[in-house]
């Protein structure tokens, strides 16, 4: 906070003149801005928003009811009128008197005093949370509209009041006005600064900065365990851990990441690496290193993905290891597919996989969330029609849409750290690796949204994939489904329902507390997040949660036994590699460390 002699200071001759020479400054850095913009690649509108037809649908009800209850809208304006005419009168009574403000429940955006004790901020925040409230009230009186029109259209409203919070500008963020003071401007230039240096960064795409990029080197102080590439193909490389232990379990364990971001994410350091801890459990551990795709990547869809990855690992594992069957683990949408590809080896009588563990998984697409509002055909359309464009999904596309799922988070918090109040992004190895996207390959992406998350076909009718039609109830190995609470991404309720639909006969599931990475990332040493289970899969969610039992701390000690029930003998530690496959570089590979195309 600052005080009065620090203002004092601050609009001092001196320092107003030195505020003056900084200011002078801008003209630099708005012909570097101007130049960057006037550069920036075209991308589909689509992208932008929905098509005009959502909000006309909505314009129509919402007149169509007051229409037929004039009252209704009266009364809600009136309402609005009053409370506008209110806290401009609390305002004037307060500049008179000189009086300060006493505050309301915080909202962290509103943490400054001055939101409270200056009269002017006040009313500023006031006023906002008075529209926002006028504009959630009347769309939720719309009641003559299809819910999936009014759940997006209560998602992109929201959007909107996020948008326009009075901290998102600087004549009504009293924070970056206070710094701006105090540094004589240099806030300002060095908030310039970073937002000309993220969008050149970015081709013209505002992608806010999260992380220090500076402060971490992937296979220096990140992805650091012990380990060796044993081979690689045009789609993976394919990493073998050193052993920690004399003897480890005779099965081995395939770990499949998500290839929507990088594997790292669990390996970011020692003390919360999951792929050390499992090897330090005696376990053989494999973990795929996906291509990062560019432009010549178009046509690979989710065949090749099965095929030269999913297969192809399984076949040089048994191989390097000399056994005749794997554990299989499957993130998020790697996951998904460790499920398309254990209902196809069902098809053909392939018992390569011995279990198959899902953190965070989704096979039944019926009810889609908070996505919902981005898996609708206008906004899908406009992705296709990028992807003909650009023969992919750029990363920045899939990181600016989870980035609005958190948008206070994600999106305002750090641009107003970064360009108003000038600030240098943190040193945090989680939002590097956030920041760290990858790009998908156009036919992929296309046939996952369309075949899976909108026509939810596995779950349903069946995915058409390698001459087999695929159903979720053929996968029927031993199942272990780790979910979490309070993901955003892949809701526990929907992964519990998937998992329902499976054909096995040994199901576990469980759900941790945090979200989507946290709740996974949980490290038994932080003892931070425990977890529910309940061995009885029937009925549905809230009724497996009411039965629930809640056991403190993280599972991953409850889910090693579960493996080691499942992984065989000891036989003696294996160094990475064999005399078909020998190793072919360090940990963690080349395919990491390629950067999304822009």
């Amino acid at each position: 906070m600052t005080t009065s002699d620090d203002i004092s200071t601050a609009t001092s001759p001196e320092a107003l003149e030195r505020l003056k020479e900084n200011m002078a400054r801008v003209e630099g850095l708005s012909k570097r801005l101007v130049q960057v913009m006037s550069a920036k690649p075209h991308h589909n509108p689509g992208l932008d928003g929905p098509n005009q037809g959502l909000f006309a649908r909505a314009a129509s009800a919402y007149w169509a009811e007051m229409a037929m209850n004039p009252a209704k809208l009266m009364e809600q304006q009136v309402e609005f009128w009053g409370k506008t005419v209110l806290n401009f009168a609390e305002a004037q009574k307060k500049v008179l008197r000189r009086e300060p403000v006493e505050g309301e429940e915080r909202d962290r955006r509103f943490k400054n005093p001055l939101w409270d004790s200056n009269p002017y901020f006040h009313y500023v925040k006031q006023q906002y949370l008075i529209n926002a409230e006028a504009v959630r009230n009347a769309v939720t009186e719309i009641e003559d509209l299809d819910p999936v029109d009014k759940q997006r259209l209560d998602y992109f409203a929201d959007q909107i009041v996020q948008m326009m919070a009075p901290t998102n500008f600087l004549a009504t963020n009293p924070d970056a006005l206070e710094k701006a003071l105090t540094t004589e401007g240099q806030s300002l230039i060095d908030g310039l600064e970073n937002l000309v240096a993220d969008l050149e960064a970015n081709n013209g795409e505002l992608v806010v900065r999260l992380a220090d990029e500076d402060a971490f080197e992937v296979g220096g102080n990140i992805a650091t365990t012990p380990g060796k590439v044993v081979y690689r193909n045009r789609m993976l490389e394919l990493i073998q851990y050193s052993p920690t232990t004399e003897t480890v379990c005779e099965t081995p364990v395939v770990l499949f990441p998500p290839w929507i971001n990088k594997f790292y994410i669990l390996d970011l350091k020692e003390k919360n690496s999951l792929v050390k801890w499992i090897t330090d459990q005696g376990f053989t551990l494999f973990v795929v290193s996906w291509v990062n795709p560019d432009e010549t990547y178009a046509d690979v869809g989710m065949e090749e993905y099965v095929e030269d990855g999913y297969l192809k690992v399984l076949d040089v594992v048994k191989e390097i290891c000399g056994v005749k069957q794997v554990n299989a683990v499957g993130y998020c949408i790697a996951g998904t597919t460790l499920n398309l590809t254990l209902a196809l080896l069902k098809k053909r009588g392939d018992t390569s996989v011995k279990s198959a563990t899902f953190f965070t998984t989704l096979t039944d697409f019926d009810d889609q969330g908070e996505f919902t509002p981005f898996l609708q055909d206008d906004f899908v359309d406009g992705i296709e029609e990028q992807i003909d464009e650009d023969g992919i999904l750029k990363s920045w596309i899939m990181s600016r849409t989870f980035s609005f799922l958190r948008s206070n988070d994600l999106i305002y918090g750090p641009a107003i750290r970064s360009y108003m109040m000038g600030e240098a992004p943190p040193a945090f190895d989680l939002l590097y690796w956030n920041g760290d996207g990858t790009n998908l390959p156009g036919k992929m992406a296309v046939e996952y949204l369309r075949g899976l998350c909108q026509d939810n076909r596995f779950a349903s009718d069946g995915f058409e994939l390698m001459g087999e039609t695929l159903h979720v109830k053929d996968v029927t190995v031993p199942v272990m489904a780790i979910t979490c609470e309070n993901d955003h991404i892949a809701r526990w309720k929907d992964c519990f329902r998937g998992v329902q639909k499976m054909g096995s006969r040994s199901k576990t599931f469980l759900v941790s507390q945090s979200g989507h990475i946290a709740g996974i990332v949980n490290p038994p040493s932080r003892n931070k997040y425990g977890h529910y289970m309940n061995k009885s899969l029937k009925g549905d969610a809230e009724t497996w949660m009411e039965n629930a039992e809640f056991h403190d701390g993280s599972w991953w000690p409850v889910w090693g036994e579960w493996l080691k029930g499942r992984a065989g003998k000891q036989v003696p530690g294996r160094v990475p590699g064999s005399e078909s496959f020998p190793a072919l570089e360090a940990a963690p590979g080349q395919n990491v460390k390629v950067k999304a195309s822009l």
